[in-house]
């Protein structure tokens, strides 16, 4: 069939996306659903700085590829062997699924999947075919998803079914936005009611983990964030103090909390953000660090404090959830008022806007971007 889709065709691009144009917006076919396949019509994908690393050649993936990977939509159509889902059902896509066999999947940990990391590296669905083309020539998958595009061929994994009453705009930023953020809360950190919470980066993320901490029950939480426009946002969503990301940010914290907090969570994705989260953390306590910097850099750390000091340093990808899980938790959260990831959403654009989103992402003009396709 014939979809249209945002296609990024170079990278290495550092910003001036709207004249630049990294994105081509095109025609492409893509092939019916293969064995543990499904195809789905996307409604909305959110627009991520996983998305933008891609483009400025941080996180190098093959092209041309078709961007995306925070999306939710409808399903249309059925490979062989896919049977607990229909046509109609309302699904939110998942960028790090299990496969259900390999040690960190029989683990719990869907999101460290040896297979999906596998092939989402080189482009692939998990099932290790590519269903998109343009003119005879293939084009890759964006972490097996695609979702800036008008329909999408992902393998079952990467689907969670979800209520049809909430709208795709919504449902879209749980995708990455909400499982990375509140599940950091959540299942990497598994915070206490009453501890003093620390978020450094508040772009959709960090806010997501804002809310997750309020919903937790969090006694106070720290916004930090260079932009002041994004701590008043915070404020709104739960945040009790916020903080300027500058030279006395570390100072500040210390000052307020009376010695740092109990956790501290970095999703900026930068050494220096996390660098800041790592030194507001009080003694005993515990950073925890979901942002994706350049695989180069690398961080210099007071090795002495983890011993001396009991700290603990920890990584979050996806928010270490399981989303089969997970997923429908924070739904049933949002419904009772307690997770209101609408406040983050700062844009709702068409598909030809998409490299404008870029500029907004890089500048910080924006929190959370959603493509809704028609």
């Amino acid at each position: 069939m014939k979809i249209t889709a945002a296609v990024l065709e170079r990278d290495g691009i550092a910003g001036n996306y709207a004249e630049e144009r990294p994105l081509v917006v095109r025609d492409l076919d893509l092939e019916a659903p293969g064995p543990g396949e499904v195809l789905i019509r996307v409604a909305a994908a959110g627009v991520c700085h996983s998305d933008l690393s891609v483009i400025n050649g941080t996180r190098r993936r093959p092209l041309p590829m078709v961007l995306g990977h925070e999306a939710s939509g409808y399903v249309e159509a059925l490979g062989a062997g896919v049977e607990d889902l229909e046509p109609g059902d309302h699904v939110v896509c998942i960028f790090a699924p299990g496969c259900g066999r390999c040690t960190p999947c029989a683990e719990g940990r869907p999101a460290l999947c040896e297979r999906a990391a596998r092939h989402h590296g080189v482009g692939e669905l998990m099932t290790g075919h590519r269903r998109l083309s343009h003119e005879g020539r293939p084009v890759h998958h964006h972490l097996g998803i695609s979702g800036f595009a008008t329909h999408a061929v992902v393998a079952r994994p990467s689907l969670v079914r979800v209520p049809r009453d909430v709208p795709p705009h919504v449902s879209a930023l749980f995708s990455c936005a909400m499982l990375t953020g509140a599940g950091a809360v959540f299942n990497t950190a598994q915070i206490r009611p009453g501890a003093r919470v620390a978020v450094v980066g508040l772009g959709g993320v960090g806010l997501s983990a804002i809310l997750g901490a309020a919903a937790a029950g969090a006694g106070e939480i720290v916004a930090i964030d260079p932009f002041p426009a994004k701590t008043e946002v915070a404020r709104d969503m739960g945040a009790t103090l916020a903080v300027p990301a500058d030279g006395d940010t570390v100072a500040a914290v210390r000052e307020l909390t009376g010695g740092g907090v109990d956790y501290a969570f970095e999703f900026a994705g930068s050494i220096r953000a996390l660098e800041t989260a790592f030194e507001v953390t009080r003694r005993g306590g515990m950073t925890i660090t979901g942002g994706l910097p350049a695989p180069h850099e690398r961080m210099p750390l007071d090795a002495l404090k983890l011993v001396a000091e009991e700290r603990t340093l920890k990584g979050s990808y996806i928010g270490s959830c399981v989303p089969q899980r997970d997923l429908p938790r924070m739904l049933a959260l949002h419904r009772r008022g307690l997770l209101p990831v609408e406040k983050m959403l700062t844009h709702r654009l068409k598909l030809d806007e998409i490299n404008l989103a870029m500029d907004r992402l890089a500048d910080g003009s924006a929190i959370r971007q959603v493509v809704e396709i028609e």
